[in-house]
């Protein structure tokens, strides 16, 4: 088969396998394989806030917190300044308080995960996803959304794409989703400042969302599958 027609075979075999009706979802971690990112939204929540660039995420920080932490400022002297730790304390403890009156702390809100088809599930006949976390550069900081109660199993339900989707990862071609992750931030731990493991002196910003449901969305193009 070539290339061509094997990527518009893997895109029409989930386009009609995402409507059918007979698949069994059972927990919200047990969910279809949607073609495309864009199929995964249509199944957000009216009102949901869709948290997926810099510009969105500081539209949201904004509507939390006002304005970026002067991370110079915390940051000092580096690890060995020895008020680090305490100006770092001082920022999540006062923009905690501030937070805890602010409507948009209860607002429903969607976020991605980078992800992977795994093992094949025999029991539930779809594929385990492997979660890694998707780091987003905005003008706070870099953001990493963090998860709390997570389905303990994530499986795609490809449907009568599994054989396709089979073939292709015993090739050893990785496939690659985005995960969607809906849900709220908790309230007593909504969000978390810390410091870049990655670069020196950069911020890091941590909502810490409960997961209300998943979804999952094939990353390639049907064009881009091999």
């Amino acid at each position: 088969m070539t290339t061509s027609r094997y990527a518009l075979s893997v895109g029409l075999i989930l386009s009609l396998c995402v409507s059918s009706p007979t698949w069994s979802e059972e927990g919200n971690g047990i969910r279809p394989l949607r073609s495309t990112l864009e199929e995964a939204l249509r199944t957000l929540p009216v009102g949901t806030h869709v948290l997926l660039d810099g510009a969105e995420i500081e539209r949201y920080l904004s509507a939390l917190d006002d304005v970026p932490p002067d991370w110079k400022l915390v940051y000092g002297g580096g690890h060995h300044d020895p008020g680090h730790d305490e100006r770092l304390f001082a920022l999540n403890r006062e923009r905690d308080g501030k937070r805890s009156t602010r409507e948009a702390l209860a607002w429903p809100l969607a976020f991605l995960w980078e992800g992977q088809l795994s093992a094949f599930d025999v029991v539930e006949q779809g594929f385990r996803v492997a979660l890694g976390p998707k780091i987003v550069k905005t003008g706070w900081g870099f953001v990493r959304f963090k998860y709390d109660d997570l389905p303990a199993r994530l499986v795609a339900l490809a449907g009568p794409a599994t054989q396709v989707l089979k073939e292709r990862i015993t090739r050893g071609g990785p496939v690659e989703v985005d995960v969607l992750l809906f849900g709220r931030l908790i309230p007593e731990e909504s969000v978390i400042y810390e410091f870049s493991h990655d670069e020196e002196g950069a911020g890091l910003i941590m909502p810490v969302v409960r997961i209300e449901s998943v979804d999952y969305a094939l990353k390639d193009s049907p064009e881009a599958a091999r």
